[in-house]
């Protein structure tokens, strides 16, 4: 595998900054809501920012 690359690097961390930072949020408005509905698609949308993070990630690896 290729080595990444000092500007490759930073804007991984950016990313992976911004998801954990959607993760939280999409994960404390389902928490937060009464609607069942609502709720069951914020943390679907948190799971997907959860696996954009993984996947980023695994980049690092």
């Amino acid at each position: 595998m290729s080595q990444i690359s000092e500007k490759e690097l930073s804007a991984l961390n950016d990313l992976l900054t911004e998801e954990e930072l959607l993760i939280k949020k999409f994960k404390m408005l389902a928490e937060h809501t009464e609607d069942q509905e609502i709720s069951a698609k914020f943390t679907e949308i948190s799971n997907q920012h959860q696996g954009h993070f993984n996947a980023l990630y695994a980049q690092l690896g």
